[in-house]
């Protein structure tokens, strides 16, 4: 199954408290943390909650 690197690239500081909490359960703390999930709809979702904030590629 295809994975997702995902890397935090901004901070959540001044953002919601929707995108805060989204960010903690995707397992990112601070700028530059680093997280592998699977490809599944709802990590899809929470990437596309906090897109502006992260950067995301596939890797095998």
């Amino acid at each position: 199954m295809v994975k997702l690197k995902v890397t935090q690239i901004r901070s959540d500081i001044g953002g919601k408290q929707n995108q805060r909490d989204t960010l903690r359960s995707l397992g990112l703390k601070r700028i530059r943390d680093v997280v592998v999930k699977e490809d599944r709809p709802e990590f899809r979702g929470m990437i596309n909650t906090v897109a502006h904030l992260v950067t995301v590629e596939e890797v095998d």
